[in-house]
């Protein structure tokens, strides 16, 4: 199976380790590192979700109205408008596109950063929530005729959008959450699902809970699975592990300043989200694990998000971006430290390597597949 790339679609070139040099939307950076994505291999590019963060729709739509190729994954908080108005939010963004869209459903892992936003729910209660606002949306994307909705969550009555999205029969629904309730919902409703990097164990034991929850909820065909990574590469190991110890110092070196991007994902000292609570886990059980992931980074953020390296020179993180791939993941995310050279890095040393293998191991796939089902017979 084919394997995709989703990089991130920075509104402005800070990073865990280096404040940002100008306004939270940067037009000319978001361009241009969106644009070197697009030039560079990279399939698809994430506009993330902050409470106080600059507003992720009209940046994809200004992406998406000034590059031709480059898909966006749009994040999206259930809590912060009603399914009706963001369906159509949705839709106009697909046609801008001319199909290009993916909408990535986040419920919230963080009560303090819920209620920046007013929202006053339960951790259990917002996956409901979530579930129930991913079901309207896809109504609204494919329903011609008016309808109503009378749910724990939502009511109205009569409704029927004016714009449908270009991708039929809609646009892919992505999800992601590493507790059970973020299982039954995403398994049940999602095309993607979004995993942290983990060990290769513990992502396998990730994706066969998905599948179980999928095959709970009636579906015959699980979600495709993503795994988010921080890759640090160079061109010896020496100096990709350098580069990695340089990187840990200066997000602590940030974080002991109090600066807000490094210290503000979570108001106590351990995460209320599960991925979190794993990653921290992880960490605190060992530094290295399988052929190149190191959780130092994931340490010194205190699991905020995507954090866990993969380290090495571009052949052996490719190795183990493959590693993954056996496992069942076929979009792997991807994010440095440096937004625009190691987007461009690894788009250029890392891509072509895991795409010709992929490439080869299905070409050797389909040719034996036949013979084998002959013996097999």
């Amino acid at each position: 199976m084919p394997v995709e790339f989703l990089g991130i679609a920075a509104t402005h070139n800070g990073s865990e380790t280096s404040p940002r040099s100008g306004a939270s939307f940067d037009k000319e950076f978001t361009l241009k590192l969106a644009r070197a994505h697009e030039d560079h291999g990279w399939d698809r590019v994430l506009f993330a979700y902050g409470s106080g963060s600059p507003d992720p729709a009209p940046a994809a739509a200004y992406i998406a109205s000034r590059l031709d190729k480059l898909r966006i994954l749009l994040a999206h908080r259930p809590n912060v408008s009603y399914p009706t108005f963001a369906a159509k939010t949705f839709a106009t963004l697909d046609r801008i596109s001319d199909g290009r869209l993916t909408v990535h459903f986040i419920t919230g892992g963080s009560d303090h950063e819920q209620r920046r936003e007013g929202d006053t729910l339960t951790k259990d209660e917002r996956y409901s929530r979530t579930r129930e606002y991913i079901e309207i949306v896809k109504r609204i994307w494919t329903s011609h005729e008016p309808f109503d909705h009378e749910g724990e969550h939502y009511r109205f009555h009569d409704f029927v959008s004016d714009v449908f999205p270009v991708q039929r029969p809609r646009p892919d629904v992505s999800f992601g959450g590493s507790s059970a309730a973020a299982y039954a919902a995403g398994g049940a409703e999602a095309d993607i699902y979004a995993l942290w990097g983990e060990p290769l164990a513990k992502t396998a034991e990730q994706i066969e809970a998905v599948k179980a929850a999928a095959r709970a909820a009636g579906r015959t065909t699980p979600p495709r699975i993503q795994v988010a990574f921080r890759p640090i590469i160079a061109p010896t190991e020496e100096l990709a592990w350098e580069k990695a110890h340089r990187t840990v110092d200066a997000i602590k070196a940030r974080k002991e300043k109090g600066e807000p991007a490094v210290v503000r994902h979570h108001r106590r000292d351990e995460p209320e989200n599960t991925g979190s609570q794993r990653l921290i886990s992880i960490a605190r059980s060992g530094e290295r694990y399988d052929r190149a992931l190191w959780t130092p980074t994931a340490a010194a953020t205190g699991g905020a998000g995507n954090s866990n390296a993969l380290v090495g020179t571009p052949e052996t993180v490719a190795r183990a971006l493959l590693d993954y791939y056996d496992l069942g993941v076929d979009i792997i995310s991807a994010r440095g430290y440096d937004l625009l050279g190691d987007a461009i890095d690894f788009g250029r040393h890392v891509i072509p390597l895991v795409r010709e293998e992929v490439a080869k191991r299905d070409a050797e796939r389909a040719a034996t597949g036949p013979e084998t089902l002959v013996e097999a017979g």
